[in-house]
């Protein structure tokens, strides 16, 4: 009976290692690898219980007191999955009333390092006579003669550790409600529906009328379910990163493309740079075609300027992308043009009910995207307006991060709603403040696997939409 209680024990850390080795690039993957070895010595806890013919009663108590450090240490690893998801997501909701800021105050680094240090305690007394002082000779009908602990006095320390696991992974599904990313959502749920069903059985070993084989019915529903929701979250979230490689593999194309394109526009206006030179060193043309001839010249330098600064537009040094809060780099672009809206009396207001609101982002681009939508924005509201404001605000969906950016500006016209974006088009306002601005803000978006459009536009105002890749989308949680 041991031998098959250990057998099965060693159901999830066959798992772990196929775990560890298929998906070990996030921290995520780290807390199930370790969860799922404490299990297997949770396993080994209970098996040890039925060598009585084989081990020395002391050397099963020992060995049974060694191993409790997997049921033990469960605690703090449950809490390392919840911490890591809801730490990392960018589409955790900020807590918005007492009871959820006292549920999310547990599932914080210093909670986690407050639970570690919690159940090294209770590790330390199960070692003494208050927590176990010894084993008792115990018959069950189908499991025969097997060792039952003899618990202390602060057994209670025990039984209300393993309380505070069950109360952590009722509480998990509850805060997973506000997570808007549903791949993680119905991971975290998942995971915690398949904790309780290992750690309810788990807990009537404390009972000996119910034998010791109870946590082993629960071990292979875990193990099962748990490497299933894990299995479907990773696919998930490797489709969707195959999804970006593929985009930004069209977009290097693309530029590959436009650069090869102004390279041959180059060497054909030299061409044609070069024979119109050529033409009038005889002074054999009259004044009408010397006139043709300079328009041309005129029209092949101009061509030379545009491809430089198509050239210069496209062309960047290698950016040093890294996981970053957004809605920081969105105030400190504020703070940069302070200065810009208090003189042309613009209100800003940034409403952000996000956090963290991390996104994988070149950080200097990036604030130069806001600092030159903001610009942009004041130059288009009219110094008469009633109402001069500026609105920024955050929404999450199932992908990607929205930043909604509204001004009461005079608007754009719908058919310049696309060209808009191109560099070197003018509407033929400055107030508009047209330019490489938006041309800008457009490249940057699109560098970062996202995009902005124009949704709404009017003489009372525009209104940008701006979506980019969740960081735990495109960086598989790192």
């Amino acid at each position: 009976m041991g031998i098959l209680i250990c057998a099965i024990g060693l159901l999830p850390l066959f798992l772990a290692l196929s775990i560890s080795k298929v998906y070990n690039e996030t921290k995520l993957s780290t807390g199930m690898v370790i969860y799922m070895i404490l299990i297997t010595v949770w396993q080994l806890d209970i098996g040890v219980l039925y060598f009585k013919d084989v081990l020395s009663e002391d050397t099963v108590l020992f060995l049974f007191k060694l191993f409790r450090l997997g049921p033990t240490f469960g605690l703090p690893i449950v809490l390392y999955v919840a911490y890591r998801i809801i730490k990392d997501q960018p589409s955790v909701v900020k807590k918005t009333n007492w009871l959820a800021n006292i549920s999310y105050a547990f599932f914080t680094k210093k909670a986690l390092i407050g639970f570690a240090i919690w159940s090294a305690i209770v590790y330390v007394i199960n070692w003494t006579d208050l927590g176990i002082k010894g084993l008792t000779v115990t018959q069950e009908r189908y499991t025969g003669v097997y060792y039952f602990p003899d618990y202390g006095p602060l057994f209670w320390v025990y039984f209300i550790h393993m309380a505070i696991v069950v109360f952590f992974l009722i509480v998990m599904p509850v805060l997973s409600k506000k997570i808007r990313n549903s791949h993680f959502k119905n991971f975290l749920m998942g995971f915690s529906f398949n904790a309780l069903l290992l750690v309810i059985p788990g807990i009537l070993n404390f009972f000996p009328l119910t034998g010791v084989l109870t946590s082993s019915i629960g071990v292979i529903l875990f193990s099962v379910a748990n490497m299933h929701i894990f299995v479907k979250l990773n696919v998930d979230l490797k489709a969707h990163s195959y999804e970006l490689m593929e985009k930004q593999k069209k977009l290097d194309y693309t530029g590959h493309l436009t650069g090869s394109l102004i390279h041959e526009v180059r060497n054909t206006n030299s061409i044609i740079k070069g024979f119109s030179s050529m033409m009038d060193r005889n002074g054999a043309l009259d004044e009408g075609d010397k006139r043709k001839l300079k328009m041309i010249g005129n029209a092949s330098d101009h061509l030379e300027q545009l491809t430089d600064n198509y050239s210069a537009y496209m062309k960047s040094s290698a950016l040093i992308y890294k996981t970053d809060d957004l809605s920081k780099i969105i105030q400190e672009s504020i703070e940069f043009t302070v200065g810009m809206l208090q003189e042309n009396k613009v209100d800003l207001e940034f409403t952000n009910i996000y956090s963290p609101l991390n996104v994988y982002l070149n950080r200097t681009n990036l604030k130069q995207v806001f600092i030159n939508l903001i610009k942009n924005s004041v130059e288009a509201i009219p110094e008469n307006r009633l109402e001069k404001k500026i609105t920024i605000s955050t929404e999450i969906d199932d992908r990607n991060i929205i930043i909604h950016f509204i001004d009461t500006g005079m608007g754009i016209l719908p058919e310049n709603w696309l060209n808009v974006f191109d560099p070197f088009i003018s509407l033929g306002e400055k107030k508009q403040g047209m330019g490489l601005g938006l041309a800008f803000v457009k490249k940057t978006m699109i560098e970062h696997l996202g995009d902005i459009n124009i949704v709404d536009s009017s003489l009372n105002g525009t209104h940008f939409k701006l979506e980019i890749p969740q960081e735990g989308m495109l960086n598989g949680g790192n």
